[in-house]
């Protein structure tokens, strides 16, 4: 066994498997289709463009797939933001250090109000997010927000800078229930340019990430990658080959990915490789065909007219009437977003459309006292 992933990484090249999705040919995706039990090799298919006429098919395999394993029942999560400091300069970040904006943490009172603004919403799942500035958003500062929050809420999400095993684990003992960390790119030649400074530049660091997250014993690890930065298929490739990974190794913690795309914010570049909504359906699709068990988060990025549509194509949580800017609730409306959201539409009408279609919206599944 590999000590990391970073050792089964190194194994690969971009370029080689960039080849590899597009000489793959229509045969190879039928074959893939069929195959009960699908591997790595048949997610690369899969997202080939020599699948993009098999999509239909995809989309219907993958609604039966996921009714099958997780019913009708679409997961409801709002992000709070805590802070918009930080010491990384990230060309696609409004939060990055070398843009010119009023700096904002909340207090432990004011992180309390906004929970409290979410509860009243109906959340009883929330992510705590911020930039990553380890002298003000450390871990004892997410462990007094998560004191200040942990009986409004059921679930616990973390999405912040990388930690230290140990980090983690204290974390977990303070009732986090889901850390997310996205390497935004896999292409480590030019991951680099898109972090020219701070913690975050250090590749392999962070893609250590999620070990030292399974190492510490966390109930659930969210993947994914910034899609407009790099390929979008090669990128999600890599993706999918780390949760096979951290499956096999830390099995007895779950998995889920998210598809943040790039979307305008302060200062930001634009993105390099453009991903159409129809892409985007069949990377969902994919996923679910490869991995029954992954949980597939959709957020407020993305538009109404798809989010609705997808709903039952593979779905399994959504946020609404998210805010991402810290305040953004009730404390500080007006403060600096870290992206715009595309989805602007109340909670009460993405709860409407989800019953519309005869779906159901979670607002609780999960109790930390029921995990052994």
């Amino acid at each position: 066994m590999t000590n990391t992933f970073v050792d089964l990484f190194e194994q690969y090249s971009w370029e080689d498997i960039k080849e590899k999705i597009y000489r793959t040919t229509d045969i190879d995706v039928r074959t893939s289709l069929l195959r009960k039990k699908k591997t790595v090799h048949d997610f690369l298919v899969l997202i080939s463009p020599a699948a993009q006429p098999y999509l239909e098919e995809m989309a219907v395999q993958s609604q039966r797939i996921t009714q099958q394993r997780f019913g009708k029942n679409i997961q409801l999560y709002a992000p709070l933001y805590l802070s918009n400091e930080c010491h990384n300069i990230c060309t696609y970040c409004g939060f990055s250090m070398d843009n010119k904006i009023r700096r904002r943490t909340l207090s432990q009172g004011e992180i309390r109000l906004e929970a409290q603004a979410l509860k009243a919403m109906g959340y009883q799942h929330i992510l705590l997010v911020s930039g990553e500035a380890n002298n003000t958003v450390h871990t004892d500062y997410f462990i007094d927000a998560i004191k200040q929050i942990e009986d409004l809420c059921a679930h616990i999400s973390i999405e912040f800078q990388p930690l230290e095993t140990a980090d983690y684990k204290r974390l977990h003992e303070s009732k986090v229930n889901t850390v997310l960390v996205y390497q935004e790119t896999y292409h480590q030649e030019v991951y680099r340019a898109y972090h020219p400074k701070g913690k975050k530049s250090n590749f392999k660091y962070r893609l250590d990430t999620p070990d030292r997250i399974g190492q510490a014993g966390i109930h659930k690890i969210g993947l994914g990658v910034l899609l407009g930065l790099e390929d979008w298929r090669v990128d999600s490739f890599f993706t999918a080959l780390h949760i096979s990974y951290l499956q096999q190794r830390y099995w007895k913690t779950k998995y889920s990915v998210s598809f943040p795309r790039l979307r305008p914010a302060e200062g930001v570049i634009t993105p390099n490789f453009i991903m159409q909504d129809r892409d985007l359906l069949q990377l969902i699709c994919a996923y679910r065909l490869w991995n029954p068990d992954l949980e597939i988060s959709l957020s407020t990025r993305e538009h109404a007219y798809f989010r609705d549509h997808v709903i039952p194509l593979g779905i399994t949580s959504m946020s609404a009437g998210s805010k991402t800017n810290p305040g953004g609730y009730v404390v500080e409306p007006e403060s600096l977003e870290q992206f715009e959201i595309s989805d602007e539409r109340p909670v009460s009408e993405v709860v409407h459309k989800i019953k519309a279609m005869g779906y159901q919206p979670v607002w609780k599944d999960w109790q930390a006292e029921y995990i052994g």
